[in-house]
């Protein structure tokens, strides 16, 4: 894995069931896992997937971050102008045609890539994507954004997460979550934005390994799989830091929002981690309703924070159209 780190740059009613499983989704912990792997691992449209999504060596540091060179490459060359021949280019050189797109509204291949930045262009003019975290592990480049006309504002635009998988030097298969920006005062309360790098570890200085990352994902996979897809919330004592630093704008910081959603006897359906990533710090986990079939909408993408094993920080993506 790349150990890449950017640089620091529900409750309120039943409708929130909050985008309903997604916040929770955010909130959840790191817990022993029962496997490497995620749940049903193979509930994923037209792909092979094995182990948590990726069908690559996960130790193997070179071609990640060979990956990630292509797809930020992607990304840099082909959003700002997505019909300047520097973007066509770009994304005819490093997309196959036929790659699988899976997304509300998303096409196949290079052109369909063009169309997406071409979308948000039209929703957001003058947009710019700003990159806030990236990952890289096995054939799987993940990167959460913000869409905005003005970046120096972070309570703007868009948040996205955008999900690729890159073989032999090519993107093969990529997947698309995006919602709004909400403004205003959040309902949590919270001071922070949906893309803010808040926590502080003791040793800021510290690497993990390849095996702590891979420790790390188990954690926060099971831990995920253990709340959202068992609905036990006596995880949330064990895997999280009780003061964990909250993203959703919904949810506030802190476990204890959490416990009473479930002591409140809120019922939802049950939902597991399908693809996930460890990279760095952070583990990202993609989810899907338990049982899903080949080709069913996935419901979030979640970024987690682990240090010292305990999730201490969480983001999300909910998209209203949920990618399929």
């Amino acid at each position: 894995m790349s150990t890449h780190r950017s640089p620091r740059s529900l409750f309120t009613g039943a409708t929130m069931i909050l985008a309903t499983v997604a916040v929770l989704t955010g909130c959840a912990a790191a817990a022993p896992a029962p496997s490497t792997g995620d749940a049903s691992p193979g509930a994923t449209t037209a792909s092979t997937i094995q182990d948590g999504g990726t069908t690559a060596d996960r130790t193997d540091t070179a071609t990640e971050s060979a990956n990630l060179e292509i797809v930020t490459r992607l990304i840099t060359d082909a959003f700002a102008d997505p019909s300047s021949t520097t973007a066509t280019g770009t994304a005819e050189e490093l997309v196959a045609a036929d790659a699988l797109a899976h997304g509300d509204g998303l096409a196949p291949g290079p052109d369909g890539l063009l169309a997406q930045f071409t979308a948000a262009h039209t929703r957001i003019p003058g947009a710019q994507a700003v990159i806030k975290h990236t990952a890289a592990d096995g054939d799987l480049v993940a990167v959460h954004y913000q869409i905005t006309a003005t970046p120096d504002d972070e309570r703007t635009g868009e948040a996205a997460v955008d999900l690729f998988r890159v073989t032999d030097g090519t993107v093969v298969e990529r997947w698309s979550f995006d919602q709004t920006v909400p403004t205003g005062t959040p309902a949590s309360g919270n001071t922070n934005t949906m893309f803010s790098d808040l926590y502080e570890p003791a040793d800021d200085t510290f690497v993990p390994t390849e095996e702590q990352e891979e420790a790390n994902r188990e954690l926060a996979v099971g831990a995920y799989n253990t709340l959202f897809r068992d609905q036990d919330p006596s995880i949330l004592d064990t895997a999280f830091d009780p003061a964990y630093l909250q993203h959703n704008s919904v949810a506030p910081n802190g476990t204890e929002a959490l416990k009473s959603f479930f002591s409140g006897g809120a019922a939802f359906p049950p939902n597991e981690s399908v693809i996930s990533l460890s990279d760095g710090d952070l583990v990202w986990t993609f989810s899907q309703p338990v049982g899903a079939a080949s080709g069913d909408a996935f419901v979030a993408a979640d970024i987690f924070r682990v240090d010292e094993n305990l999730i201490r920080e969480h983001w999300d993506v909910v998209p209203t159209t949920p990618a399929s």
